[in-house]
């Protein structure tokens, strides 16, 4: 990158705040008060972000006289939930791609369960008065090399072979750029029911909303420090108090598990994102984007983007940062040098933008499993149930997951407990060393396979054929 690009670049971000745009929001709520004293209830749920929320939600929604308690360390949706970029997917597999490959005698039942999820969220968006900025606008894959848009355009017949290819389109050069015009789009397949857009920070502040409405007597800035059997359900603890709970639902994620085996199931992997100022006319005619789809594009460091209710474009992804050891650490959130690189991308996509500046830069941690998808299981009898591994695309399929975890604390055999996804675990990562080792030479092979024509190299090979990976 040549010094002038580079200053070039770099002066579009010289305002931007190292906060996450969507939780800049003057209209945050206040938390509820923390715990203190002891709480009994029926259902016990750990953790305030999506997975959390649509747990505590759905129980009520199930069975209104169910007395539901939930503990949110900080305040809810300040992680994951209120960072991301707002991609809200049916897709249960994260992307079909890896679910064809994973469960390719499910991926018929998994696609319908997918779409049936997304279905009950745009349901719970209109019932409970969401005021999410809920879009249906479907998402393009859009291919910045040639090697890539054949394989978009092989990847369309695959599907269409398979019968899976209902509501996508195949898109050329030319009708991509309708769409959305830059000079780097080559393809794209665009997916037109499969994913909304919305206001990530505001769905997770409406469900806390919804929750309360329904009885949920939600704790914030409470910590769960430790899980135990108590007679014949289990016990919390937290800094000012406990509570005692015949079941416990654990949506805690990234963070550390309060089950501990659960923990070499997921690592830490550092997203980050920036989003400019809001688009003049003039801006937004260069670009197009009419119907204001999610994109994203097809290399192996990815970048994503889309616009917001006011027209900025939220620019993300491309490096996936793994800190030595899975530590967790707010210092991790912000990364100049993957901002300044972000920059760089932004404006060689989108020429015509050029002047346009960055208002919010900042990242979070995505909690990545294996097999990149979410997992699921029971422990102390089956009184504690956890999903975590959702790898960036839990908007949706945390939903999904919650009705899991109610499934499987009820002892209920369903369509979602019958799945090999649900009733089968990933590998767990190696310790330390190994598992930075690993993971620092895939990203390295997928960087090479991305400037070399797609072309994946022994390790990369190696790791398909035992189903393992990393995604950026």
């Amino acid at each position: 990158m040549a010094p002038s690009a580079m200053s070039r670049w770099t002066t579009s971000l010289s305002e931007a705040q190292p906060v996450p745009y969507w939780l800049d929001d003057p209209g945050r709520p206040h938390p509820e008060p923390a715990l203190t004293g002891a709480e009994t209830c029926d259902l016990l749920v750990v953790g305030g972000g999506y997975s959390g929320l649509w747990t505590a939600l759905n129980a009520k929604e199930r069975d209104p006289q169910r007395d539901v308690v939930l503990l949110e360390g900080r305040e809810v949706g300040w992680a994951a939930s209120g960072r991301n970029g707002g991609f809200c997917a049916a897709s249960l597999t994260h992307g079909l791609p890896n679910g064809l490959t994973r469960w390719p005698d499910e991926i018929v039942k998994l696609q319908e369960l997918g779409a049936r999820n997304l279905d009950e969220i745009e349901k719970a968006v209109a019932r409970h008065d969401l005021d999410c900025e809920f879009e249906r606008t479907g998402e393009i894959d859009v291919a910045t090399e040639t090697y890539q848009a054949w394989e978009l355009r092989d990847w369309y017949e695959e599907l269409r072979d398979k019968g899976l290819a209902d509501g996508i389109d195949f898109l050329d050069a030319d009708a991509v750029r309708e769409q959305v015009a830059s000079p780097t789009f080559e393809a794209g397949l665009w997916d037109r029911r499969g994913v909304a857009m919305l206001n990530p920070a505001k769905l997770v502040w409406g469900l806390k909303r919804a929750c309360l409405r329904l009885g949920v007597r939600v704790y914030e800035n409470t910590p769960a420090l430790e899980l135990k059997s108590y007679g014949a359900g289990m016990a919390v603890r937290t800094p000012y108090g406990t509570v005692r709970a015949r079941k416990v639902a654990l949506g805690t994620n990234i963070f550390p598990n309060l089950v501990k085996r659960v923990r070499a199931y997921t690592v830490p992997v550092y997203d980050y994102a920036l989003m400019t100022e809001p688009l003049s006319e003039e801006q937004l005619a260069a670009v197009g984007w009419k119907n204001r789809q999610g994109l994203g594009d097809s290399a192996n460091q990815f970048h994503y983007f889309r616009l917001s209710a006011d027209n900025r474009i939220l620019w993300g992804g491309y490096d996936a940062v793994y800190p030595y050891g899975g530590r967790v650490r707010a210092e991790y959130d912000d990364r100049p040098e993957t901002y300044a690189k972000l920059a760089g991308h932004f404006f060689t996509c989108f020429p015509q933008l050029e002047g346009v500046r960055f208002t919010h830069a900042w990242g979070g941690a995505i909690d990545t499993c294996s097999r990149f998808s979410a997992f699921f299981g029971t422990a102390h009898q089956g009184k504690v149930a956890y999903a975590a591994g959702y790898t960036g695309l839990g908007v949706g399929a945390t939903r999904f997951g919650a009705d899991v975890m109610l499934d499987l604390l009820a002892g209920e055999r369903t369509e979602r407990t019958s799945l090999a996804m649900v009733r089968k675990k990933p590998l767990p990562f190696p310790p330390e060393p190994f598992a930075w080792t690993g993971i620092a030479l895939t990203k390295w092979s997928l960087a090479r396979a991305d400037a070399h024509g797609g072309r994946r190299n022994l390790w990369l090979r190696t790791m398909d054929k035992f189903g393992l990976g990393f995604d950026s």
